[in-house]
């Protein structure tokens, strides 16, 4: 599948490694940097996905995006993703990867820009049905000049496959994208209830210990291994 993923608000959290060690899939732990295992809200818009190279699918392959993910790393050295939930507003999605273990819920989203790269961002979403109806979170950030590229900021997004499970059965589904361009971004207001709904509640009670945007890149999804 080819995807580009634009305009990313990265807020992350600490957390102790034992407490999302049962959301891994067989095989994989919790990746762990400073000592921390790390949580992430991520709010991003989806743009002409579609399976193959340059074949974007019409409607669905357009739509904004926020989820809760967990970092998790396995025994081959594969640093990759758990998702907790992905918001969308595309039902027919929500269908179509249920089934095979990928959380998606269908949720109303809005997302703002009030100027340019530098101006002001917002995701704001409401879920619309169970599990975890009414969930919602609303956060906006204001990207700055400032270029990041240090250890956390590369742990938290070079992250290159997800680790998850169809039934008893573990995947690991690898991704390719380039380096990602990065800004350290002010922080207006985050009020989330979605990382208290996929389990974690308290989390975003307190500021992130991270936040990053990024206006994108294009990224390839291979098919799943064993």
């Amino acid at each position: 599948m080819d995807q580009v993923w634009a305009d990313l608000v990265f807020l992350h959290w600490r957390v102790e490694p034992e407490r999302v060690q049962r959301w891994m899939p067989p095989g994989a732990r919790p990746d762990v940097h400073d000592g921390s295992s790390w949580v992430g809200l991520i709010g991003f818009e989806m743009r002409r996905a579609g399976f193959g190279l340059g074949h974007p699918l019409p409607y669905l392959g357009d739509f904004a995006e926020i989820n809760v993910r967990l970092y998790s790393t396995d025994d081959q050295g594969r640093r990759g993703v758990v998702f907790r939930s992905l918001e969308t507003e595309r039902l027919a999605l929500v269908a179509a990867t249920n089934p095979v273990g990928v959380r998606y819920r269908w949720s109303r989203i809005r997302m703002e820009r009030w100027a340019e790269a530098t101006g002001r961002i917002r995701y704001a979403s409401r879920r619309r049905t169970p599990p975890g109806r009414g969930a919602s979170t609303d956060l906006a950030v204001r990207p700055t000049d400032e270029l990041v590229h240090d250890d956390l900021s590369v742990f938290l997004t070079a992250r290159f496959g997800m680790h998850h499970r169809v039934g008893s059965r573990p995947l690991w589904v690898p991704n390719t994208h380039p380096a990602w361009p990065l800004r350290r971004a002010e922080l207006l207001h985050c009020d989330d209830g979605l990382v208290a709904a996929a389990g974690l509640p308290g989390v975003t009670d307190r500021p992130p210990e991270s936040v990053l945007w990024s206006p994108g890149v294009r990224t390839q999804f291979g098919a799943p291994q064993r």
